[in-house]
């Protein structure tokens, strides 16, 4: 089954709360949660104290990907803020290992990110340990950014080697998902796809609607 995870960096912060019960009514699968330190990426978003406060608000999972420098500091913080699923950079990590362990022994999934131009050699040997893997199809730090063409073959790749590792981990798409390319994004082997503006941007109901029909098209 494919999921769908908006992205609430692409969210009117007028409207933040109306908008996240506009995507749980319309059946999102998870709330895809970017935090930016300025340091691992150039832009800073937001932190603990959104995500304490939009949690008491809804029940959905909440997918939160860590473009932070050195993020085993913070998984205490973002466990008791209400993440489910915590996603964190290789590149990011000096000990990836006890960084995925950490978010493991506090009971929540742990997913590990790789950005475009990282090689997939980077996590072959914790696959085993991981329940997500996010490609990253465009260089992070900003939204709104164009889909990179390469990364196809680096989803494809990458759904072959989690397959063959015998690891359950799904396979998380994010960076430049619209209704254009996410069949063909679902096809190259991913089960999760993020999209910020194409959910955000309109009626979120159509617009998730629309991804569900591609979905259903993509499975056929």
């Amino acid at each position: 089954m494919f999921k769908l995870a908006p992205s609430i960096l692409a969210a009117d912060f007028n409207h933040l709360g109306e908008q996240i019960e506009q995507i749980e009514s319309a059946g999102a699968d998870y709330l895809h949660i970017d935090v930016m330190d300025g340091m691992f990426v150039p832009s800073i978003s937001f932190g603990m104290p959104l995500i304490t406060s939009i949690r008491k608000n809804t029940s959905m999972v909440f997918d939160v990907h860590l473009m932070v420098k050195e993020p085993i500091r913070y998984i205490d913080d973002f466990c008791k803020a209400g993440a489910d699923i915590i996603t964190v950079h290789t590149e990011a990590c000096t000990h990836l290992h006890s960084t995925i362990r950490a978010i493991k022994e506090k009971g929540k999934r742990a997913g590990v990110s790789l950005n475009p131009g990282t090689s997939l050699d980077a996590i072959r040997y914790i696959l085993p340990e991981v329940d997500l893997v996010l490609i990253m199809t465009v260089n992070p730090g900003f939204g709104g950014q164009a889909f990179i063409p390469f990364c196809y073959q680096k989803i494809a790749e990458t759904k072959q080697m989690i397959v063959e590792s015998g690891s359950k981990a799904e396979l998380e798409v994010d960076g430049g998902i619209t209704l254009d390319n996410a069949e063909a994004v679902l096809k190259a082997g991913a089960q999760v796809l993020v999209s910020g503006s194409s959910v955000f941007n309109g009626t979120i109901e159509k617009n998730i609607n629309a991804f569900r029909e591609v979905f259903s098209h993509a499975a056929q």
